[in-house]
Protein backbone atom coordinates (compact mmCIF):
# COMPACT_ATOMS: atom_id res chain seq x y z
CA UNK A 1 0.00 0.00 0.00
CA UNK A 2 2.34 2.35 0.90
CA UNK A 3 4.55 1.23 -2.47
CA UNK A 4 1.20 2.46 -4.37
CA UNK A 5 1.08 5.76 -2.45
CA UNK A 6 4.39 6.56 -3.33
CA UNK A 7 4.21 5.41 -6.94
CA UNK A 8 1.16 7.80 -7.12
CA UNK A 9 2.89 11.02 -5.50
CA UNK A 10 5.66 10.78 -7.75
CA UNK A 11 3.38 10.39 -10.67
CA UNK A 12 1.73 13.22 -9.79
CA UNK A 13 4.78 15.26 -9.15
CA UNK A 14 6.17 14.53 -12.59
CA UNK A 15 2.95 15.68 -14.19
CA UNK A 16 2.35 18.79 -11.89
CA UNK A 17 6.61 19.81 -13.00
CA UNK A 18 5.15 18.71 -17.01
CA UNK A 19 2.53 21.03 -16.70
CA UNK A 20 4.82 24.30 -15.30
CA UNK A 21 7.55 23.04 -17.78
CA UNK A 22 4.96 23.71 -21.15
CA UNK A 23 3.78 26.78 -19.40
CA UNK A 24 6.79 28.77 -18.83
CA UNK A 25 7.47 27.31 -22.64
CA UNK A 26 4.52 28.97 -23.81
CA UNK A 27 4.60 31.82 -21.41
CA UNK A 28 8.30 32.26 -22.61
CA UNK A 29 6.96 31.62 -26.62
CA UNK A 30 4.63 34.55 -25.71
CA UNK A 31 6.50 36.87 -24.02
CA UNK A 32 9.62 36.68 -27.10
CA UNK A 33 7.58 36.54 -30.01
CA UNK A 34 6.40 40.52 -29.48
CA UNK A 35 9.97 41.47 -28.97
CA UNK A 36 10.86 39.28 -32.45
CA UNK A 37 7.83 40.96 -34.08
CA UNK A 38 8.77 44.22 -33.08
CA UNK A 39 12.67 43.12 -34.05
CA UNK A 40 11.43 41.39 -37.90
CA UNK A 41 9.64 45.14 -38.19
CA UNK A 42 12.45 47.49 -36.91
CA UNK A 43 14.62 45.46 -40.21
CA UNK A 44 11.97 45.71 -42.19
CA UNK A 45 11.73 49.86 -41.92
CA UNK A 46 15.89 49.94 -41.91
CA UNK A 47 16.28 48.22 -45.30
CA UNK A 48 14.03 50.58 -46.93
CA UNK A 49 15.43 53.51 -44.92
CA UNK A 50 12.27 54.62 -43.02
CA UNK A 51 13.10 56.58 -39.64
CA UNK A 52 10.38 55.79 -37.69
CA UNK A 53 10.01 56.28 -33.76
CA UNK A 54 8.73 54.78 -30.77
CA UNK A 55 5.73 56.50 -29.39
CA UNK A 56 3.71 53.44 -27.19
CA UNK A 57 2.64 55.46 -24.78
CA UNK A 58 2.89 51.97 -22.22
CA UNK A 59 6.69 51.40 -22.97
CA UNK A 60 7.46 55.06 -22.99
CA UNK A 61 6.29 55.13 -19.88
CA UNK A 62 8.62 52.55 -18.81
CA UNK A 63 11.59 54.18 -20.33
CA UNK A 64 10.89 57.29 -18.82
CA UNK A 65 11.36 55.86 -15.29
CA UNK A 66 14.88 54.41 -16.27
CA UNK A 67 15.58 57.56 -19.47
CA UNK A 68 18.65 58.80 -17.61
CA UNK A 69 20.08 55.08 -17.39
CA UNK A 70 19.15 54.57 -20.74
CA UNK A 71 21.00 57.57 -22.01
CA UNK A 72 24.01 57.17 -20.34
CA UNK A 73 24.41 53.41 -21.43
CA UNK A 74 24.67 52.74 -25.17
CA UNK A 75 23.69 49.44 -25.27
CA UNK A 76 21.50 49.70 -22.78
CA UNK A 77 19.99 49.96 -19.34
CA UNK A 78 20.08 45.86 -18.49
CA UNK A 79 19.95 42.69 -20.44
CA UNK A 80 17.07 41.50 -19.49
CA UNK A 81 13.67 41.95 -21.36
CA UNK A 82 12.32 44.54 -19.81
CA UNK A 83 10.34 47.06 -22.11
CA UNK A 84 9.07 45.02 -25.55
CA UNK A 85 8.37 41.59 -23.95
CA UNK A 86 5.41 42.07 -21.63
CA UNK A 87 1.83 41.09 -22.48
CA UNK A 88 0.25 43.27 -25.43
CA UNK A 89 -1.09 43.17 -28.62
CA UNK A 90 0.45 45.45 -30.31
CA UNK A 91 3.37 47.94 -30.53
CA UNK A 92 2.96 51.64 -31.60
CA UNK A 93 5.24 53.63 -33.86
CA UNK A 94 5.30 57.34 -35.55
CA UNK A 95 6.16 58.41 -38.99
CA UNK A 96 6.46 61.67 -40.72
CA UNK A 97 5.15 61.35 -43.86
CA UNK A 98 7.46 63.83 -46.00
CA UNK A 99 10.42 61.29 -44.69
CA UNK A 100 8.53 58.03 -46.82
CA UNK A 101 7.20 57.90 -50.09
CA UNK A 102 7.32 54.38 -51.49
CA UNK A 103 5.26 52.13 -49.75
CA UNK A 104 4.76 49.71 -52.68
CA UNK A 105 8.13 48.04 -52.16
CA UNK A 106 7.90 48.18 -48.32
CA UNK A 107 4.55 46.46 -48.59
CA UNK A 108 6.08 43.67 -50.90
CA UNK A 109 9.28 42.63 -48.59
CA UNK A 110 6.90 42.86 -45.80
CA UNK A 111 4.62 40.08 -46.99
CA UNK A 112 8.10 37.96 -47.68
CA UNK A 113 8.99 38.44 -44.27
CA UNK A 114 5.47 36.92 -43.43
CA UNK A 115 4.05 40.51 -42.23
CA UNK A 116 -0.09 40.93 -43.48
CA UNK A 117 -0.46 44.81 -43.87
CA UNK A 118 -3.63 47.03 -43.69
CA UNK A 119 -3.30 50.64 -44.61
CA UNK A 120 -6.38 53.32 -43.64
CA UNK A 121 -7.02 56.29 -45.41
CA UNK A 122 -8.87 59.18 -45.36
CA UNK A 123 -9.12 62.89 -46.74
CA UNK A 124 -6.69 65.69 -46.33
CA UNK A 125 -8.08 68.00 -44.10
CA UNK A 126 -4.96 70.40 -45.03
CA UNK A 127 -6.07 71.31 -48.49
CA UNK A 128 -10.38 72.19 -47.45
CA UNK A 129 -10.83 75.49 -47.64
CA UNK A 130 -13.32 78.23 -48.05
CA UNK A 131 -13.15 77.94 -52.10
CA UNK A 132 -12.59 74.02 -51.96
CA UNK A 133 -13.11 70.93 -50.06
CA UNK A 134 -10.89 68.57 -50.77
CA UNK A 135 -11.21 65.20 -52.02
CA UNK A 136 -7.50 63.46 -51.96
CA UNK A 137 -7.23 61.05 -49.57
CA UNK A 138 -4.20 60.64 -47.64
CA UNK A 139 -2.56 57.20 -45.73
CA UNK A 140 -2.90 58.07 -41.97
CA UNK A 141 -2.33 54.63 -40.63
CA UNK A 142 -0.52 51.28 -41.04
CA UNK A 143 -0.78 48.04 -39.44
CA UNK A 144 1.72 45.19 -39.52
CA UNK A 145 0.50 42.20 -38.16
CA UNK A 146 2.99 39.01 -37.79
CA UNK A 147 1.64 35.93 -35.82
CA UNK A 148 -0.43 37.31 -32.26
CA UNK A 149 1.27 40.77 -32.65
CA UNK A 150 0.63 43.99 -34.50
CA UNK A 151 2.57 46.98 -34.99
CA UNK A 152 0.39 50.04 -35.53
CA UNK A 153 2.36 53.10 -37.69
CA UNK A 154 0.84 56.45 -36.83
CA UNK A 155 1.68 58.74 -39.71
CA UNK A 156 1.96 62.64 -38.53
CA UNK A 157 1.99 65.50 -41.02
CA UNK A 158 2.77 69.14 -40.62
CA UNK A 159 0.25 71.55 -40.47
CA UNK A 160 0.78 75.54 -41.21
CA UNK A 161 0.38 76.47 -37.76
CA UNK A 162 4.22 74.67 -37.08
CA UNK A 163 2.68 71.65 -35.06
CA UNK A 164 2.39 67.54 -36.55
CA UNK A 165 -0.84 66.58 -37.07
CA UNK A 166 -2.19 62.38 -37.03
CA UNK A 167 -5.85 61.59 -38.22
CA UNK A 168 -8.77 59.34 -37.12
CA UNK A 169 -8.44 55.74 -37.51
CA UNK A 170 -11.39 55.05 -39.31
CA UNK A 171 -12.18 51.74 -41.09
CA UNK A 172 -13.56 51.46 -44.58
CA UNK A 173 -16.56 48.95 -44.77
CA UNK A 174 -14.69 46.50 -46.55
CA UNK A 175 -11.57 46.02 -44.02
CA UNK A 176 -10.88 43.25 -41.87
CA UNK A 177 -12.52 44.71 -38.33
CA UNK A 178 -11.31 41.68 -36.08
CA UNK A 179 -7.64 42.23 -38.25
CA UNK A 180 -6.26 43.65 -34.77
CA UNK A 181 -8.63 44.75 -31.60
CA UNK A 182 -9.00 48.51 -33.25
CA UNK A 183 -10.69 49.65 -29.30
CA UNK A 184 -7.36 49.08 -27.69
CA UNK A 185 -5.21 50.91 -30.01
CA UNK A 186 -3.50 54.12 -28.29
CA UNK A 187 -4.09 56.23 -31.55
CA UNK A 188 -6.52 56.93 -33.62
CA UNK A 189 -9.50 57.01 -31.94
CA UNK A 190 -9.81 61.00 -32.68
CA UNK A 191 -7.54 63.13 -34.76
CA UNK A 192 -4.49 64.91 -32.20
CA UNK A 193 -1.89 67.51 -32.41
CA UNK A 194 1.43 67.19 -31.06
CA UNK A 195 4.50 70.14 -30.90
CA UNK A 196 7.29 69.12 -33.06
CA UNK A 197 9.54 67.03 -31.10
CA UNK A 198 13.27 66.17 -30.96
CA UNK A 199 14.52 62.29 -31.05
CA UNK A 200 16.86 60.57 -29.46
CA UNK A 201 18.20 57.23 -30.55
CA UNK A 202 18.68 54.72 -28.06
CA UNK A 203 19.03 50.99 -27.18
CA UNK A 204 16.21 49.31 -25.12
CA UNK A 205 16.14 45.42 -24.98
CA UNK A 206 19.06 45.33 -27.19
CA UNK A 207 17.31 46.83 -29.98
CA UNK A 208 18.40 50.37 -31.43
CA UNK A 209 15.46 52.64 -31.79
CA UNK A 210 14.58 56.47 -31.62
CA UNK A 211 12.25 57.59 -28.73
CA UNK A 212 11.21 61.44 -28.45
CA UNK A 213 13.90 62.59 -26.27
CA UNK A 214 11.26 64.39 -23.43
CA UNK A 215 9.28 60.93 -22.70
CA UNK A 216 7.36 62.40 -20.51
CA UNK A 217 6.69 65.73 -21.98
CA UNK A 218 5.34 63.76 -25.28
CA UNK A 219 3.34 61.56 -22.82
CA UNK A 220 1.85 64.31 -21.39
CA UNK A 221 0.61 65.62 -25.12
CA UNK A 222 -0.71 62.34 -25.38
CA UNK A 223 -3.72 62.86 -22.83
CA UNK A 224 -4.43 66.07 -24.23
CA UNK A 225 -4.10 65.63 -27.69
CA UNK A 226 -7.58 65.73 -29.11
CA UNK A 227 -7.96 67.90 -32.31
CA UNK A 228 -10.90 69.70 -33.86
CA UNK A 229 -11.12 70.32 -37.47
CA UNK A 230 -12.50 73.69 -38.45
CA UNK A 231 -16.05 73.54 -39.88
CA UNK A 232 -15.23 74.81 -43.63
CA UNK A 233 -18.78 72.97 -44.91
CA UNK A 234 -20.65 74.92 -42.32
CA UNK A 235 -18.75 77.80 -42.79
CA UNK A 236 -19.20 77.84 -46.76
CA UNK A 237 -23.30 77.20 -46.15
CA UNK A 238 -23.28 80.09 -43.85
CA UNK A 239 -21.14 82.86 -46.04
CA UNK A 240 -24.08 81.36 -48.52
CA UNK A 241 -26.50 82.98 -46.09
CA UNK A 242 -24.83 86.15 -45.51
CA UNK A 243 -22.17 87.76 -47.38
CA UNK A 244 -18.75 88.23 -46.08
CA UNK A 245 -17.80 91.72 -45.49
CA UNK A 246 -14.71 92.16 -47.40
CA UNK A 247 -13.79 95.94 -47.02
CA UNK A 248 -10.63 97.41 -46.56
CA UNK A 249 -11.64 97.84 -42.85
CA UNK A 250 -12.72 94.24 -42.10
CA UNK A 251 -9.47 93.00 -44.07
CA UNK A 252 -7.29 95.22 -41.60
CA UNK A 253 -8.70 94.04 -38.31
CA UNK A 254 -8.27 90.35 -39.53
CA UNK A 255 -4.95 91.43 -40.10
CA UNK A 256 -5.20 93.03 -36.84
CA UNK A 257 -6.45 90.74 -34.63
CA UNK A 258 -4.40 87.83 -36.24
CA UNK A 259 -1.05 89.49 -35.44
CA UNK A 260 -2.49 90.07 -31.96
CA UNK A 261 -3.63 86.64 -31.47
CA UNK A 262 -0.15 85.20 -32.35
CA UNK A 263 1.59 87.12 -30.14
CA UNK A 264 -0.59 86.36 -26.66
CA UNK A 265 -0.39 82.64 -27.90
CA UNK A 266 3.03 83.36 -27.78
CA UNK A 267 3.44 85.13 -24.34
CA UNK A 268 1.07 83.18 -22.27
CA UNK A 269 3.01 80.02 -24.16
CA UNK A 270 6.09 81.08 -22.64
CA UNK A 271 4.79 81.46 -19.69
CA UNK A 272 3.30 77.59 -19.83
CA UNK A 273 -0.60 79.12 -19.41
CA UNK A 274 -3.07 77.22 -20.79
CA UNK A 275 -5.48 79.14 -22.70
CA UNK A 276 -8.55 78.94 -25.47
CA UNK A 277 -10.68 80.72 -27.92
CA UNK A 278 -13.73 82.47 -26.12
CA UNK A 279 -16.76 84.31 -27.04
CA UNK A 280 -16.62 86.15 -30.10
CA UNK A 281 -13.37 84.55 -31.34
CA UNK A 282 -14.50 81.15 -30.56
CA UNK A 283 -17.91 81.81 -32.81
CA UNK A 284 -15.76 83.07 -35.48
CA UNK A 285 -14.04 79.79 -35.66
CA UNK A 286 -16.61 77.30 -34.93
CA UNK A 287 -19.10 79.03 -37.04
CA UNK A 288 -16.91 80.86 -40.10
CA UNK A 289 -13.73 79.39 -39.88
CA UNK A 290 -12.69 82.92 -39.41
CA UNK A 291 -12.44 85.89 -37.29
CA UNK A 292 -15.48 87.90 -37.17
CA UNK A 293 -14.40 91.80 -38.10
CA UNK A 294 -17.31 93.06 -36.55
CA UNK A 295 -16.10 91.83 -33.13
CA UNK A 296 -13.61 94.26 -32.44
CA UNK A 297 -11.65 92.50 -30.29
CA UNK A 298 -9.83 89.50 -29.51
CA UNK A 299 -11.26 87.03 -26.54
CA UNK A 300 -9.41 84.15 -25.02
CA UNK A 301 -9.96 81.60 -21.73
CA UNK A 302 -7.86 81.12 -18.75
CA UNK A 303 -8.91 78.98 -15.65
CA UNK A 304 -8.49 80.49 -12.68
CA UNK A 305 -6.46 77.66 -11.35
CA UNK A 306 -3.79 78.74 -14.13
CA UNK A 307 -3.80 82.45 -13.42
CA UNK A 308 0.27 83.72 -13.33
CA UNK A 309 1.16 86.81 -11.60
CA UNK A 310 3.45 87.29 -14.26
CA UNK A 311 0.77 87.53 -16.69
CA UNK A 312 0.67 91.46 -17.25
CA UNK A 313 4.07 92.01 -17.06
CA UNK A 314 4.30 89.51 -19.53
CA UNK A 315 2.23 91.45 -22.11
CA UNK A 316 3.47 95.04 -20.85
CA UNK A 317 6.98 93.78 -22.27
CA UNK A 318 5.47 92.16 -25.31
CA UNK A 319 4.00 95.67 -26.27
CA UNK A 320 0.74 95.54 -24.90
CA UNK A 321 0.31 97.95 -22.06
CA UNK A 322 -2.69 97.05 -19.78
CA UNK A 323 -6.49 98.59 -20.71
CA UNK A 324 -7.93 98.17 -17.63
CA UNK A 325 -7.98 95.14 -14.47
CA UNK A 326 -11.39 94.13 -13.50
CA UNK A 327 -12.23 91.97 -10.34
CA UNK A 328 -9.81 90.34 -8.24
CA UNK A 329 -8.02 86.49 -8.68
CA UNK A 330 -10.89 85.15 -6.11
CA UNK A 331 -13.61 86.61 -7.91
CA UNK A 332 -14.60 87.89 -11.39
CA UNK A 333 -10.99 88.56 -12.71
CA UNK A 334 -10.77 89.68 -15.96
CA UNK A 335 -8.05 91.65 -18.14
CA UNK A 336 -7.81 93.69 -21.00
CA UNK A 337 -4.63 95.38 -23.30
CA UNK A 338 -4.36 97.28 -25.90
CA UNK A 339 -1.79 99.55 -28.41
CA UNK A 340 -3.12 102.60 -29.08
CA UNK A 341 -5.15 102.90 -32.08
CA UNK A 342 -5.34 99.27 -31.85
CA UNK A 343 -6.98 95.54 -31.64
CA UNK A 344 -7.86 95.15 -27.87
CA UNK A 345 -7.26 91.36 -26.24
CA UNK A 346 -9.73 90.49 -23.71
CA UNK A 347 -8.87 87.63 -21.22
CA UNK A 348 -11.89 86.15 -19.37
CA UNK A 349 -10.86 84.09 -15.92
CA UNK A 350 -12.62 81.35 -15.42
CA UNK A 351 -13.94 79.45 -12.24
CA UNK A 352 -15.12 76.16 -12.00
CA UNK A 353 -18.15 75.04 -9.76
CA UNK A 354 -19.64 71.22 -8.94
CA UNK A 355 -21.73 71.20 -11.64
CA UNK A 356 -20.50 74.40 -14.13
CA UNK A 357 -18.27 77.10 -15.16
CA UNK A 358 -18.57 80.77 -15.16
CA UNK A 359 -16.65 83.53 -16.00
CA UNK A 360 -17.50 87.66 -14.06
CA UNK A 361 -17.87 90.92 -15.51
CA UNK A 362 -17.85 94.36 -14.06
CA UNK A 363 -19.51 97.37 -14.89
CA UNK A 364 -16.67 100.01 -14.46
CA UNK A 365 -19.53 103.72 -13.52
CA UNK A 366 -21.52 101.35 -11.50
CA UNK A 367 -19.31 98.62 -10.10
CA UNK A 368 -21.86 95.94 -10.66
CA UNK A 369 -21.03 91.94 -11.03
CA UNK A 370 -22.00 89.89 -13.58
CA UNK A 371 -21.65 86.08 -14.27
CA UNK A 372 -22.08 84.28 -17.38
CA UNK A 373 -22.32 80.65 -16.60
CA UNK A 374 -21.22 77.94 -19.11
CA UNK A 375 -21.89 74.43 -19.09
CA UNK A 376 -18.53 72.32 -18.23
CA UNK A 377 -16.30 71.22 -21.21
CA UNK A 378 -12.69 70.18 -21.87
CA UNK A 379 -10.23 71.77 -24.10
CA UNK A 380 -9.04 70.52 -27.86
CA UNK A 381 -6.94 71.37 -30.09
CA UNK A 382 -7.59 73.36 -33.61
CA UNK A 383 -5.65 75.26 -35.94
CA UNK A 384 -7.20 78.84 -36.55
CA UNK A 385 -5.24 81.44 -38.14
CA UNK A 386 -2.36 79.24 -38.90
CA UNK A 387 -2.12 78.89 -35.46
CA UNK A 388 -2.41 75.68 -33.23
CA UNK A 389 -4.69 77.17 -30.54
CA UNK A 390 -7.04 75.28 -27.79
CA UNK A 391 -11.07 75.71 -28.26
CA UNK A 392 -13.55 73.74 -25.60
CA UNK A 393 -14.41 70.30 -26.93
CA UNK A 394 -17.70 71.14 -26.60
CA UNK A 395 -17.72 74.01 -28.90
CA UNK A 396 -21.39 73.45 -29.68
CA UNK A 397 -23.02 73.80 -26.31
CA UNK A 398 -20.12 76.76 -25.25
CA UNK A 399 -21.34 78.59 -27.96
CA UNK A 400 -25.21 77.96 -27.52
CA UNK A 401 -24.34 78.28 -23.58
CA UNK A 402 -23.31 82.32 -24.61
CA UNK A 403 -25.26 83.43 -27.73
CA UNK A 404 -28.21 81.10 -27.28
CA UNK A 405 -30.00 79.08 -30.01
CA UNK A 406 -29.98 81.62 -32.65
CA UNK A 407 -26.34 81.65 -32.73
CA UNK A 408 -26.01 81.38 -36.66
CA UNK A 409 -26.99 84.51 -36.90
CA UNK A 410 -24.65 87.49 -37.38
CA UNK A 411 -25.72 90.11 -34.61
CA UNK A 412 -24.06 93.69 -35.19
CA UNK A 413 -24.71 95.30 -31.96
CA UNK A 414 -24.34 93.60 -28.66
CA UNK A 415 -24.31 94.20 -24.81
CA UNK A 416 -21.98 92.67 -22.76
CA UNK A 417 -24.14 93.06 -19.96
CA UNK A 418 -27.90 91.80 -21.84
CA UNK A 419 -27.35 90.28 -24.92
CA UNK A 420 -25.25 87.27 -23.71
CA UNK A 421 -27.66 84.37 -23.27
CA UNK A 422 -25.70 83.24 -20.01
CA UNK A 423 -25.50 86.66 -18.38
CA UNK A 424 -26.91 87.02 -14.88
CA UNK A 425 -26.69 89.83 -11.89
CA UNK A 426 -24.49 89.06 -10.19
CA UNK A 427 -24.20 91.99 -7.30
CA UNK A 428 -22.11 95.11 -7.03
CA UNK A 429 -18.50 95.38 -5.82
CA UNK A 430 -18.34 96.69 -2.68
CA UNK A 431 -16.96 100.79 -2.65
CA UNK A 432 -14.33 100.39 -0.77
CA UNK A 433 -12.81 97.44 -2.87
CA UNK A 434 -13.04 99.68 -5.89
CA UNK A 435 -9.43 100.95 -6.33
CA UNK A 436 -8.44 97.49 -5.90
CA UNK A 437 -11.43 95.60 -8.67
CA UNK A 438 -11.64 98.44 -11.26
CA UNK A 439 -8.89 99.76 -12.63
CA UNK A 440 -8.93 101.09 -15.92
CA UNK A 441 -5.42 102.68 -17.39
Amino acid sequence: MQKINRNVVLALLSLTSLVFLLFQLCYYKFYLSQKHVVRKFLGLISSHNIPVYLIDPLILGLVDKDIEQIRSSPDGPSPECKYFCAPRDFTTFALLDKTWKHEVDLFRTAEKMGFQWLKIINKDPRLDGMDDLSGMEIPLHYIFKLASHAIHLVVFYERSGNFLWHGPLRLKQHMDRKFVPFRKLHFGRYPGAYEKTELLLVSIDALKVQIPKNPSSFLEEVSHSRFLECRYREARAFFQLYSDDASLDAVEFRKKAKSLLHLAALTLNNLGVNFWLSSGTCLGWYRQCNIIPHSKDVDLGIFIRDYKADIIPAFQKAGLPLKHKFGKVEDSLELSFQREDDVKLDIFFFYEEDDHIWNGGTQAKSGKKFKYLFPKFTLCWTEFVELKVHVPCETLQYVEANYGPEWKVPVKTWDWKSSPFNVQDNGVWPIDEWDNVIQIY
